[in-house]
């Protein structure tokens, strides 16, 4: 009965996440799975609890991992519900280990340590074996202003922060911690109600072109469609400006948007450019080099010449590359996405690319890179926006590449730049620096959006900062809610 209840509370908790965005319904979850931490008895009992939260939260937040699987469903579709529990169950491991953690703290401070516990948790999820930041705890407040406190304390600072509140309302029945949680909870919305940016006055900006194909992804690499999407694309492209725009200064085309190796590709990349005149064009494509392929990005300008590329550097694995490749090799296991069962190689990390004067420098995104807000800041130097291409057909058309789009405009608030994305099957998105959608092309929908590329904002905490001042915020709160306190004998 007590694991049913945790397993509800966290799916409850999941419902603030894309496309269901229901904040204050979702807290309301998050609220329970605490108060039964502090109900428990055991540390053992706290794990059981924390497993089960965990298990509600990613079985609902991530059951668009099936969809990949269902691409050739004869001979993976099998795969898909163990897939989706393993990930689920693997995951609440973290969560597990973070209310066992709790429950070794004293009753009174029981609530403090699973606030510090849980962000530890989802910090380690973070980064721990390349990562999967997807869905952090905090990210449930991006339809409210509270998201916009990213921009200052990063998004494992939301994490904190939103389990303190928690905690405060579960602990409310003493004075104290009901005034606590009504003046912490005011700060939050008034504040970031404060730090959300005006509308800005886009007239005189750049404009850019979003391009999206809508292939299927069963469809994109069949031998008879691929010529197909790539006239589509260049049709797209070379299409007359809309809303009363100018000519773009920049067409984006998706993830892998070219149905060839860059190293073959120098005719189509001239056809390319000439539909984009006079702007550039940015796309992504897989290329080749000494033996290992890329999946990459490339900017090209008159004539189809290259004048960037960058490759992807942070893969996913079990997609793009196989861990313990030999093993999986051995029982004829590979990868889901193209080249996957030989394997991408990872590209040397982030760099910017420079598109001239009007735009100035981008930082590139593939795909999974805009799920990490460590990668965005990876970069020495601030760009002036930041560009995701994307497939996201492999999400399927119901919560994955909305959640995905969601990853994306935390990036933007985090780091105050604005995003453009171009998604194969949607959604394309013009971002602000708030994370507001200034323009979008829906999901399954084939076409192109034009529109003005918004300005960067002023510089953000976080992106100054980073995620290391957590840690010793998170060492010191830890020794006030596990260090005991001698007592003083008179």
């Amino acid at each position: 009965m007590r694991l049913a209840l945790a397993i509800g509370a966290g799916a409850v908790f999941g419902l603030g996440q894309a496309p269901w965005n229901l904040p204050w319904l979702a807290f309301a979850g998050l609220i329970v799975a605490v108060a039964m931490l502090r109900a428990a008895q055991t540390p053992r009992e706290a794990a059981g609890i924390g497993w089960g939260v965990g298990l509600g939260y990613f079985g609902l937040v991530l059951s668009w991992v099936i969809e990949p699987f269902q691409i050739d469903a004869a001979t993976t579709g099998w795969m898909a519900p163990f897939a989706l529990f393993l990930l689920a169950a693997g995951l609440a491991l973290f969560w597990a280990l973070a209310f066992w953690g709790a429950a070794h703290a004293t009753a009174r401070r029981r609530l403090l340590a699973l606030a510090v516990c849980w962000a530890a948790a989802e910090f380690a999820r973070a980064y721990l074996f390349t990562g999967f930041a997807w869905a952090m705890l905090g990210s449930f407040w991006l339809e409210t202003p509270v998201i916009q406190w990213s921009a200052v304390i990063g998004p494992h600072g939301l994490n904190l922060v939103t389990v303190l509140l928690a905690g405060l309302i579960v602990a409310a029945r003493h004075w104290a911690a009901a005034l606590g949680s009504a003046a912490l909870l005011a700060v939050l919305l008034l504040g970031g109600q404060v730090l959300t940016p005006p509308l800005q006055d886009l007239e005189g900006r750049p404009v850019v072109r979003l391009v999206q194909p809508n292939a299927a992804q069963r469809d994109k690499w069949d031998p008879s469609r691929m010529q197909g999407f790539f006239d589509r694309q260049v049709g797209f492209t070379a299409d007359m400006a809309r809303n009363g725009y100018e000519r773009p200064s920049l067409v984006i085309w998706p993830e892998t948007a070219v149905p060839t190796l860059l190293n073959n590709a120098e005719e189509l990349l001239g056809v390319v450019s000439d539909a984009a005149f006079p702007g550039k064009v940015a796309l992504g494509i897989q290329r080749e080099e000494d033996g290992r392929w890329y999946n990459s990005l490339v900017v090209a300008g008159l004539g189809g010449k290259i004048e960037e590329v960058y490759d992807k550097h942070h893969l996913v694995p079990f997609g793009e590359y196989m861990p313990a490749a030999a093993l999986f090799r051995h029982i004829g296991v590979g990868g889901l996405a193209q080249r996957a069962q030989s394997g991408y190689s990872a590209g040397p990390g982030p760099h910017l690319v420079d598109l001239g004067d009007e735009l100035g420098q981008a930082l590139p995104l593939i795909c999974y890179e805009a799920v990490f807000p460590q990668d965005v800041r990876m970069h020495p130097m601030r760009p002036d926006f930041l560009l995701q291409v994307t497939n996201d057909a492999w999400f399927g058309a119901f919560s994955g590449p909305y959640q995905h789009l969601a990853q994306a405009r935390m990036r933007a608030i985090e780091q105050g730049l604005p995003l453009v994305r171009a998604a194969n099957t949607g959604v394309s998105a013009v971002i602000d620096g708030a994370g507001r959608v200034i323009d979008s092309l829906g999901l399954g929908e084939a076409g192109f959006i034009d529109e003005h590329l918004p300005p960067p904002l002023r510089v953000t905490p976080y992106s100054v900062a980073g995620d290391l001042p957590m840690l010793p915020v998170l060492l010191l709160l830890g020794l006030v809610a596990f260090v005991k306190r001698r007592g003083v004998s008179r």
